[in-house]
C-alpha cells in the first residue's frame, strides 16, 4: 500500500500539533467569551455545559491545513508530495468552516443569541459551496463518478453527477452537524469515517487525499484530548460542518461512496432519526417515535451515560465502518 508510512507519520505529527496549541487555544476562547450556549431543545443534563468554550474546530482545521500546505508543498526523497487535487478537500473543509463559524457566532453573539442562523440561510450556503465543490470534482478533476463493487469501471453520471453529489455533500455535512451533541462522539466518529477512506484512498493509490485523512485522523486525536467527557471544548458547526463536507468530497474523489451511509453509519443514523421524527410529527400533528432527536438524545432521554453513548455508538461505528471496507472492495 504505497504511501502508508508517511501517512501514518503525518497523522502523528498532526496529533502533536493539534495537542500542543490546543491549551492556548483554549485559553483564547476563554479570554474573549467564546462560550457555548445551551438550546432550550436539549436535555436538561446539558445545562451544565454552558460557556464551555465553542469554535473549537479551528484547533484542527489550523495543523489539518499547515500540514496539507506546507509539509506536502516540499519534496522529500526526490518525491514531489502534494497534488492539486488535495485542494478540494481541503477547500471543502474551509468552506463548510466558515459556514459553520458564521452560524457558531450568531450564536453566541448575533442578533439570533442562543439560535445561530437560520436553517435557510444555512442551507442555502450549504448548496451554493456543495455546486461549486461538485462541479469542481467533475469537470476540473474528473473523478470516477462511482465504483460499483467488483469493477474496476466507473460508472458515468453524466450531468445528474452534480445533483447526486450535492446531496452528498449537504446531507454529510448536517449528519456529521447532528452527531456533534454529546462530548467526543462528533471526534471519534469522523476519526474512525476518515481512517477507513484514507486506507481506501492509499489502496487506490490515491496517496495525497490518504494523507490529506489520516492528518484529518490525528488532529481529531489531537483535539479528542480535550472534547472528551467533560469536555473542555467544543468543535462546534465551525469543525461538525467542515467534517461532514470534507468526508463526503473524500468518498465522492476515490468513486466509493456507495457505502458512504455505512462506513459513516452513526452520521447517518443521526440524519435519519431527525428526518423521521420531523416528518412523523408532522404527520401525526404532535407525536414523536424517538424521546429527542438527534438519536443520541434520546439516549440520554433514557438514562444512558455520555460515556456509554460515546463508546457503544463508536462500537458501532466501528463495525460499519470494517464492513463497508470489506463490501467496497468486495470480488
Amino acid at each position: 500500500m504505497r504511501g502508508f508510512s508517511l501517512a501514518i507519520a503525518i497523522s502523528g505529527l498532526a496529533f502533536l500539533l493539534s495537542t500542543i496549541w490546543g491549551e492556548p487555544f483554549i485559553q483564547l476562547l476563554t479570554k474573549f467569551n467564546i462560550g457555548k450556549r445551551i438550546k432550550e431543545d436539549q436535555p436538561a443534563t446539558h445545562r451544565k455545559k454552558e460557556d464551555t468554550p465553542t469554535m473549537g474546530g479551528f484547533m484542527f482545521l489550523v495543523p489539518i491545513t499547515l500540514l496539507t500546505v506546507i509539509l506536502n508543498a516540499v519534496s522529500l526523497f526526490g518525491s514531489k508530495l502534494i497534488g492539486s487535487s488535495i485542494l478540494v478537500p481541503l477547500g471543502a473543509l474551509w468552506a463548510f468552516a466558515i459556514i459553520g463559524a458564521i452560524d457558531d457566532w450568531e450564536g453566541i453573539r448575533g442578533a439570533r443569541k442562543g439560535l445561530g442562523m437560520t436553517a435557510r440561510t444555512k442551507f442555502i450556503l450549504q448548496v451554493i459551496a456543495a455546486f461549486i465543490l461538485a462541479y469542481a470534482m467533475k469537470e476540473l478533476l474528473q473523478v470516477p463518478h462511482m465504483f460499483w463493487p467488483a469493477s474496476d469501471s466507473p460508472l458515468d453520471f453524466g450531468w445528474a453527477y452534480i445533483p447526486v453529489a450535492m446531496i452528498i455533500i449537504v446531507g454529510m455535512a448536517n449528519a456529521v452537524n447532528f452527531t456533534d451533541g454529546v462530548d467526543g462522539l462528533a471526534s471519534i466518529i469522523s476519526m474512525t469515517a476518515f481512517g477507513i477512506y484514507g486506507i481506501i484512498a492509499l489502496i487506490q493509490g490515491q496517496v495525497y487525499l490518504g494523507r490529506f485523512c489520516f492528518s484529518v485522523v490525528g488532529a481529531l486525536a489531537g483535539f479528542l484530548w480535550y472534547n472528551s467527557n467533560p469536555a473542555r471544548l467544543f468543535m462546534g458547526d465551525t469543525g461538525s460542518q467542515a467534517l461532514g463536507a470534507s468526508l463526503a468530497v473524500v468518498a465522492l474523489m476515490t468513486g466509493r461512496w456507495l457505502f458512504l451511509p455505512l462506513i459513516a453509519i452513526i452520521p447517518t443514523a443521526e440524519l435519519l432519526s431527525v428526518i423521521i421524527q420531523v416528518s412523523y410529527f408532522k404527520i401525526t400533528k404532535g407525536k414523536r417515535v424517538f424521546k429527542r432527536t438527534p438519536i443520541h438524545h434520546h439516549f440520554e432521554e433514557i438514562n444512558w451515560t455520555e460515556s456509554q453513548i460515546v463508546i457503544r455508538f463508536w462500537i458501532i461505528e466501528l463495525v460499519g465502518a470494517m464492513l463497508g471496507l470489506s463490501l467496497t472492495f468486495i470480488r
